[in-house]
This record gives structure tokens, sequence and C-alpha cells, in this order.
């Protein structure tokens, strides 16, 4: 899309001479300039407070006030510190002109003046101070990138510095709507991480057959801006779809600054505008790429520290998970019995740990084979789990045999545990459907605290010793 013209230059005219006034409006609204014009002094600084003014032309000799007190005024208000002003007098140049430039004048001229030169000044003055705006403006930018920067730096993951970057941007550019988009990699949809008006929003997948301005800058790294989202050919593929579904479509313009995610996966920066917001301008998106260019080394630094930290979790998952059944193995089982007994005794509360055994199991894969024994033992272990609290540990120690702890639990609910699974595994049908498999398991119970148990050891111990005790009994019972 081609760059807007530039805006007509802001010049503001104060002065009580209506004829003059009324001239240099007339000639500089001919030279192209924007033309606001005032005839006193009055309510002055209201009036720069709500306009750009580019260039203000001041007549210091104004009728019933000081001309220098005004631009003095004027000069002590920082937001308009650095418009330039051109001061008009009637006086002959000497201790006033020096007094108005120490004030901060930008310029002087003597009434009456050469029209050719009075322009060649103004001309020359607009440039200079489009040129120092444009550098002041770029080094408040610059500033608050590094802002933004300093704030996403201490964010421990990417979602988070995610959520910095569209709220920083929505906040510096004063938009209403900000998000940073996925894309999916497969032609169809992407995933929003993060969005300034929803800031619990992690992952919401859209289609971007209702987005084509996402879909064309993701696709070849071109960024773009529409001013006019009412009018713009991107949009012609959805404006029917909007139509037929009778949405009204607040959004006025668009801006979209795609890049990459650690050089791998497309993204984009999608900045919005709607109701009251200004229109975004080339420099909103300039601003949108600086911002993400100086964050993607925090980003990849971020994306490839989680990636890495959720490869040890895999591995220590893998190391502490029974293979067969995914439930804790016996290593995984005694790491977390250290830590639960020790718990128990430290805040002086109880422990209750179950060892369980499936009766007649060898029978069972004499009868059927090993292959339907292990599916057994992953269907035992799935009932265990539809009876676990988010507190409970289970645990494969092998063969037939498994554990459950049950932390914070006495002897009483312990037994009502136990009743619980031997009434649900009798009652389960496993196996498969051609070999239907009805099968009961053992159960011993030990509980902290108890003169018989002083560390990890004996708690299993005597629960093992209490599942010989309800194997002798005659199985498909409990025993503590």
């Amino acid at each position: 899309m081609a760059d807007a013209d530039p805006p007509l230059a802001h010049v503001l005219i104060v002065d009580d001479d209506e004829s003059l006034n009324r001239s240099l409006s007339s000639i500089l609204g001919s030279e192209g300039y924007r033309i606001s014009s005032r005839y006193t002094a009055d309510g002055l600084i209201e009036f720069l407070d709500a306009n750009q003014i580019d260039l203000l032309i001041l007549d210091i000799g104004l009728p019933q006030i000081d001309g220098l007190a005004v631009l003095q005024s004027i000069k002590g208000h920082s937001v308009h510190w650095d418009i330039p002003i051109l001061v008009l007098t009637g006086a002959p140049a000497g201790e006033v002109s020096v007094e108005a430039l120490g004030l901060g004048a930008t310029d002087f001229v003597t009434k009456p003046f050469r029209l050719d030169d009075f322009l060649a000044r103004i001309r020359a003055h607009l440039r200079d101070g489009r040129a120092l705006q444009t550098a002041r403006r770029e080094a408040r930018s610059e500033a608050e990138v590094n802002d933004i920067l300093r704030e996403a730096a201490v964010a421990a993951s990417p979602a988070e510095i995610y959520q910095v970057l569209v709220r920083r941007i929505a906040s510096g550019l004063k938009i209403s709507r900000c998000s940073i988009v996925l894309d999916d990699d497969n032609g169809e949809t992407a995933t929003v991480v993060a969005a300034c008006d929803s800031p619990g929003l992690r992952h919401l997948t859209v289609e971007l057959r209702r987005y084509p301005e996402l879909l064309g800058p993701m696709i070849t790294g071109e960024p773009l801006l529409i001013d006019n989202v009412r009018d713009d050919p991107t949009f012609a593929p959805v404006r029917e779809l909007w139509r037929v579904e009778g949405r009204v479509v607040p959004t006025t313009s668009v801006a979209v600054v795609p890049f990459k995610v650690r050089e791998r996966r497309a993204a984009a920066f999608y900045l919005r505008t709607a109701g009251e917001d200004g229109v975004l301008s080339e420099a909103d998106l300039q601003f949108g790429r600086r911002v993400i260019d100086a964050a993607r080394p925090l980003l990849d630094k971020a994306h490839n520290f989680e990636e890495a930290i959720q490869r040890q979790d895999e591995m220590r998952q893998l190391a502490e998970t029974d293979s067969l059944t995914g439930l804790f193995n016996r290593r995984a089982l005694r790491e977390r019995l250290d830590r639960e007994l020790a718990r128990a005794q430290r805040n002086n509360t109880v422990l209750s740990a179950l060892m369980l055994d499936i009766d007649l199991f060898k029978r069972l894969n004499d009868t059927y084979g090993h292959e339907l024994g292990d599916r057994v033992l992953t269907q035992l272990a799935e009932v265990l789990r539809r009876e676990q609290r988010a507190i409970d540990v289970l645990a494969r120690l092998g063969g037939e045999e498994f554990v459950v702890l049950l932390p914070e639990t006495g002897i009483r609910g312990a037994r009502i545990y136990a009743e619980r699974i031997l009434r649900k595994v009798s009652a389960a049908t496993l196996g498969t459907v051609e070999h239907p498999a009805q099968i009961t398991v053992s159960i011993g119970i030990a509980t902290y605290p108890d003169e018989r148990v002083h560390d990890p050891d004996s708690l299993l111990r005597l629960a093992d010793t209490n599942l010989l005790r309800a194997k002798a009994d005659g199985r498909n019972r409990y025993r503590d």
C-alpha cells in the first residue's frame, strides 16, 4: 500500500491587526498550509492543547497584554516548548528582539516585511521544526522501546512477554486492540497467544479466511497498513460474510507487522483501531516493527528456555513413569514417599499407604498369555486413576503389585478407599471382548503415625505384611 500524503503544515497566526491577519491567512493558505487565526492571546494555551500546531506566528505587540509574557507562558508548558514561534513586532529590532529570542522564539520579524523573505523563513522554520519533531518523536519512541524491553526482560515465559508487548504497544499508540497471532502452519488457522483487551487469553484458534489481512503478511513477511477498512480491497472476500452474518465490524484501520518465532514459525503483531481511536499511520506501523525487532532475541531465548524445560520434564517423566501403565515407577514412588512422610512428620499429619496385588494373576497369564495380562494391568491402573485425588500418588512396584499413597488420610479414610477399590475392581470387566477377565485384588494398609513405622521402608514393609495377611485370609479383601 502506498504511503499517505503527509498532513498539511498547520500554521497559527495570532495578530490583532485584522487586515494583516486576513492577508497572511489568505497568502499562506494559497501556499498550501492549513491556517488558524486569532486576534487575541485569550485562550491561546487551551487552543494549543487541543490542536497540533507546526508553526506559531505571534505578534508581541498585542493590546492589553505583554506579548513577551505570552511567549514565556507558551515555552513554560513542556508539551509546547518545541513549537517553532516566529515573532512579529512593529518596533525596531533591539532589546525586544534579543529578549524574545532569549525566551525561546525561533525568529524575529519586524513589520513591515518583504513577503518573499517572510515566506522563505516560514518554509525554513517548518522544515526545521518538522525535522526536530521527527527526531524528538524517534527519541521518545526509542526510549519507549527500551522501557518495554526492560519490562519484557523480567517476564518468565513467552506468554508473559507477549502479554507485555500487546499491553504496552496498545497503551503507547492509544489503540483499543492489539494482539499477537501465531500461524498454525496448516493454511487454515492461526492461534492468538495474547490480546490487550483479553489479558487472560492464551490460545484462541481463529480461521484465517476471516482475516485476509493476516494471511498475506504472514506468508510474504511484508508489513501491511490499511487506514480505511471499510473501502480497502483486502477485506472484499469477507465483507459478504459479514453482511450475511449481520455483523457490524467496528474496526476502522489495521496494521500488521509479521515476524518469525525462532526463524521458524510465522507470527504477526496485529494492531487495530475502532470507535474513537485515531487512524493507524506509517509511524505506528514502524513503532510496532521496532518493538518486535528489539524483542525477538528475548522471545527466542524465552522459547528456547521453555522448550528446554519441557524436554527436561519429558525426560524426567519418562524416568519416573512405568512404561506399561503410565503410573509412577518404583524409583519415583520412593522419592514421593520420602517427601510425603517427611511432610507428615514435620506437620504432625497422617499418611496412609496401600499395597495392592492382583489375585491369581499368574493363572491369568498362563491361561490367556502375557499380552492379555498386560492389558489387565493397564485397565486396573485406569480404575485406580478414576479414584485418585489430586494429592494422591499411584505407582506400580512391578509385576502385578501397585502402591497408593494417601496423604492427609488416616486409617478410617484408608479403609473407606480400600473398600471402594475392592468393589470397583470386582465389578469391572477387564481384558478383551474375546477374553473378558473378572479379577479381584488384595490390599494391605499401613498408616503413619504407628509405632511400627519410623521411615519409608518400614511403612511399605507394614503394608506388605498386611497384604500377605489379606491373601492368607482368602483374597479380595484388605487388612491393616
